[in-house]
């Protein structure tokens, strides 16, 4: 097992900031289903990303865990892409979260990760519409059938370029009100982050070492078992 978590680490360190990088990655490769095992749809930004292999690994034997092959960004993209990362298979847990790329900040002319203070530069994506765009993303989800895990945005730490610390809190206060509505599970990372920033996340960065995102996969995994219960027991 040991050989495995140093290739994961590997890999998350290899991965983090290569998007301009044409070779696929080893979390966008597709993946072949094992006959007779539930299926698993992760779906996030580059947080996710880093989860991906671990949470592989963690549930091994127990789950296909597929995602799409891509950054999942923002709730725009999200609202483009949302039935191409479906797919036409069916899933029995979908493992969801949008957040970190609409709370960041724009300049006037597309610039990526602007300064907040800047007058001119304004958030990707604003509470309102963020609201209205998580809204139409989850009733498009619940049409799958599946067992629906929202996962809270990850904070964000003082000095992290284009965003305000804080802001996360925010945007989870409207994703968690959509969520009980919904009456959709919750996986607060967020809360189970926070607690332990200084030792997981990188500095002045809202991405985690490969340490940081094995024990956020840790608990992904935990979130998904119990998602895969529900599903088992509502059969």
């Amino acid at each position: 097992m040991r050989w495995m978590w140093i290739f994961v680490g590997f890999c998350i360190t290899m991965g983090q900031g290569m998007a301009g990088n044409k070779k696929l990655r080893e979390e966008f490769k597709p993946m072949e289903d094992m006959e007779g095992l539930p299926r698993v749809l992760l779906m996030g930004d580059s947080i996710s990303i880093g989860y991906t292999l671990p949470v592989r690994i963690l549930l091994e034997g127990k789950a296909n865990v597929h995602r799409p092959p891509a950054n999942c960004g923002p709730t725009i993209k999200a609202l483009e892409e949302l039935d191409t990362w479906l797919g036409k298979g069916s899933w029995d847990v979908i493992h969801f979260n949008w957040g970190l790329h609409d709370l960041k900040y724009m300049g006037p002319n597309g610039q990526n990760l602007a300064d907040p203070e800047d007058p001119s530069s304004q958030q990707q994506v604003p509470p309102e519409t963020y609201e209205a765009n998580l809204t139409k993303l989850v009733s498009r989800l619940k049409e799958t059938g599946a067992v629906l895990i929202w996962c809270s945005t990850t904070p964000v730490p003082q000095g992290a370029k284009g965003r305000v610390p804080g802001d996360a809190r925010i945007y989870n206060a409207i994703a968690r009100k959509i969520m009980e509505e919904n009456d959709v599970l919750i996986n607060d990372l967020h809360t189970f982050a926070k607690e332990r920033l200084d030792e997981i996340q990188k500095p002045a960065n809202v991405h985690f070492t490969p340490e940081g995102s094995r024990l956020l996969a840790e608990e992904v995994a935990r979130s998904i078992e119990k998602g895969l219960q529900l599903k088992t027991e509502s059969r």
